[in-house]
């Protein structure tokens, strides 16, 4: 180990290939978690992996159709789909995946995972640490392929697939990678402890500390952004020493299958057994989580989901450490602005992006009833929402643009939750959804966002804008003034749970005021936003996505309580001086 300190914390001379090959991107990663500044060893740009790779990667993916997806682990007692009415995957962009995957007996794959875990327990945490690098650089390679699994697993457009589906989430593994090796040099590995004696010597102590890991992790993913999602956990648990069984939505098993084969390749060939990282796939009703939640050789729960069964884990998984992400609300509101017509280009991108199915898309906007101050004059509400409208339709006009911005529709529950909004039965209606056509996928669900008006005087009201409606549904809010729209939004975050804010405002006392009603919500607050930086997005390496302090989850990718829970250390004293 080492003591925490940037000068200690370069890494050992160990013999590994890995920790020399990735030494320098370690030790990058180190610093900007401490200074937060913008960085990634993951190029976002499609054309810096070559001028074919986009194609190589639908190859790559294509050729995955319809065949199995094997895994060599122990246990295995079946197979898991390819048939959609036995577990399969369906596209949402309207066709069957066809790839089957095995099943396991969990009495056989535990013991193995558990017999994985000494060695690389007692591995240095420099090298397990560059044995994560390795991994997340071979996926890296095959961000195409991933970004087209994650495509048809959860319904991203292309750029986001790419993005979202691939190279950010490999930079949130990384991101965990890094604070799980800062965490683990905290303490020294080794120290004297000399303490004087009335007689005049010296009582001396010979002391070492080891990081000793958990145990086995269980990383539940969800369908909309299984790898986004799931790679901080998985990592942080990794690098700390521990083993991790993947048990994916069963709908979106394809991006972490990937994941598991290319991790349990790179640890077989650092000389590590493949079996500390493993997939459980599962049944149709087989609710597999459940069942693995509660067992005695799991001893962390990584979940990203819904509130219901968040919660449910939280319960019922006493003898795990449990890490959450769940359901929120997202607010923000409109006071004025000096960019009035920006600031609608920017909000009409955040509602349209991915179909308004981002876990940080905003769904509540508060605008005062009197109208608000811009650049162009006073604008009433009435005038605000209508021009909001306008921009949405005009970024949305053509289907080839709109399906570069939107994302299919991932389930009838979301078609079924846009018709209600636009039948009228919520209030009346600003923005109508239109059907968008793909012409590469004429059977994919895609729809223009639904903007519906809603008064916050209203009981009613209150209690539908209360309730999280994912997908591009989302509400124009009537508020008396400022103050209470930065109440409402307060209330919503603390009641609900809210993984993002955003307030558009000139107003020093009124910013100030929804900073500390942010800060005291526990979500972070976006300020005046325009131009190509959107409240959806969150900065690997700098911005920290959610708190753990609202209702959405209590965790945040990434912080030090984030990995730190993941190992203890034991202490060993010896007496006399060492040697």
């Amino acid at each position: 180990m080492g003591t925490a300190t940037p000068e200690n914390l370069a890494s050992p001379a160990l013999p590994s290939q890995f920790v020399r090959s990735h030494r320098g991107t370690l030790e990058r990663a180190l610093e900007v978690i401490r200074t937060r500044e913008h960085w990634s060893p993951f190029p976002e740009e499609e054309e810096a992996y070559g001028d074919s790779a986009r194609e190589a990667g639908e190859a790559a993916f294509t050729a995955l159709l319809g065949r199995p997806l094997e895994l060599d682990q122990p246990g295995r007692d079946g197979t898991v789909g390819p048939d959609p009415a036995a577990g399969g995957e369906r596209s949402p962009y309207g066709f069957e995946l066809g790839i089957s995957y095995p099943h396991h007996d969990i009495a056989a794959l535990l013991p193995a995972m558990e017999a994985a875990l000494p060695r690389w327990g007692a591995a240095d945490p420099w090298e397990r640490a560059a044995v994560c690098a390795e991994i997340l650089a071979r996926i890296n390679t095959r961000s195409h392929e991933m970004a087209q699994a994650a495509m048809h697993t959860s319904g991203h457009n292309h750029l986001m697939a790419f993005h979202a589906g691939a190279v950010h989430a490999q930079d949130r593994g990384l991101e965990a990678v890094a604070y799980a090796l800062f965490e683990q040099a905290r303490m020294p590995a080794t120290a004297v402890w000399s303490k004087p004696m009335p007689d005049g010597s010296d009582f001396t102590l010979n002391k070492t500390f080891r990081t000793v890991p958990r145990g086995i992790a269980l990383l539940i993913a969800n369908r909309v952004f299984p790898a986004w999602n799931g790679y901080p956990g998985l990592f942080a648990s990794l690098a700390t020493g521990n083993a991790v069984l993947v048990n994916p939505h069963p709908q979106a098993v394809l991006p972490l299958a990937l994941t598991v084969e290319t991790a349990r390749r790179v640890l077989q060939e650092a000389g590590f057994d493949p079996n500390l990282v493993c997939l459980a796939a599962e049944h149709p009703g087989e609710e597999l989580a459940r069942t693995l939640a509660t067992r005695p050789e799991v001893r962390i729960v990584d979940y990203a989901g819904t509130t219901e069964f968040g919660t449910w884990l939280e319960d019922h998984a006493r003898q795990a450490q449990v890490f959450t992400a769940k359901s929120a609300v997202n607010t923000l509101l409109v006071h004025s602005t000096a960019h009035y017509r920006d600031m609608l280009d920017n909000l009409a991108f955040s509602l349209a992006l991915y179909s308004g199915q981002l876990c940080t898309s905003p769904q509540n906007l508060l605008i005062p009833r009197t109208g608000i101050a811009t650049d162009e004059g006073h604008k009433s509400f009435r005038r605000v929402v209508a021009d909001l409208s306008e921009a949405l339709t005009g970024l949305l006009a053509d289907d080839a643009g709109a399906t570069a911005v939107l994302g299919a529709l991932l389930g009838a529950d979301v078609l079924a939750r846009v018709e209600h909004a636009a039948s009228g039965a919520l209030g009346p209606v600003a923005a109508a959804p239109r059907a968008v056509r793909d012409p590469a996928f004429p059977e994919a669900v895609l729809r223009t966002p639904v903007l519906v008006v809603l008064d916050a005087t209203s009981p009613q009201d209150r209690a539908t804008l209360a309730a999280e409606w994912p997908g591009p549904v989302s509400f124009a809010v009537a508020v008396d003034s400022a103050a209470d729209g930065v109440a409402l939004l307060r209330r919503l975050a603390e009641e609900r749970g809210a993984l993002s804010a955003g307030v558009h405002t000139t107003a020093p006392e009124v910013e100030a005021a929804a900073e500390e009603a942010c800060a005291q919500a526990g979500v972070m607050l976006s300020v005046n936003l325009v131009g190509n930086w959107y409240i959806t997005q969150s900065a690997v390496y700098s911005d920290l996505h959610s708190t753990g302090v609202n209702p959405s989850g209590n965790s945040v990718y990434c912080d030090a309580a984030y990995v730190a829970p993941r190992f203890r250390t034991v202490g060993v004293r010896r007496y006399g001086r060492p040697g």
